[in-house]
């Protein structure tokens, strides 16, 4: 297969890293790289950087000695946090609201905020929840009322 450009650069730093690591002479670090820039194929850089490394060299180094640590003194890992029942059905109450044609909006709105007082005292999850749930809830409400409102103004 035919070397690119950059297929010779990566040739020419690894002569430099053995030239910087003592592993070449001058003259063959020059005649090497020489070569590399005129080498046509993988084939012929292969052979001129063969008798280097091609990265760094591994080091053997003593494997590590951990200390040994009873379980009784490890922190408990985190308890997964219950998304609280009352946040999920304000959620599913305001999804719905508008396509019950609001009757869902306002258990949504007592449903949040239900749940924003069980999950503050209880530390539960599904604050996030709780919240869209009124949000959407009080949206429908407003759009509900809205339209009662133009029903009126068009029939006066």
């Amino acid at each position: 297969m035919r070397a690119s450009d950059a297929d010779r650069e990566r040739a020419v730093d690894v002569l430099k890293a053995g030239f910087a690591e003592g592993r070449l002479s001058q003259g063959e670090y020059e005649q090497r790289i020489g070569r590399a820039y005129q080498a046509q194929t993988h084939g012929q850089l292969q052979a001129i950087v063969a008798d280097l490394p091609q990265g760094p060299v591994p080091q053997s180094f003593p494997a590590p000695v951990h200390a040994v640590v009873p379980p009784t003194f490890l922190p408990a890992p985190p308890m997964p946090t219950r998304t609280n029942g009352s946040a999920t059905g304000a959620l599913v109450c305001g999804i719905l609201s508008p396509m019950t044609w609001g009757l869902t909006a306002i258990p949504a709105v007592i449903l949040g905020h239900k749940a924003r007082a069980e999950i503050r005292r209880t530390g539960e999850g599904g604050e996030g929840f709780a919240t869209a749930g009124i949000v959407i809830g009080w949206l429908s409400i407003a759009f509900g009322l809205f339209f009662i409102l133009l029903l009126v103004a068009a029939a006066a």
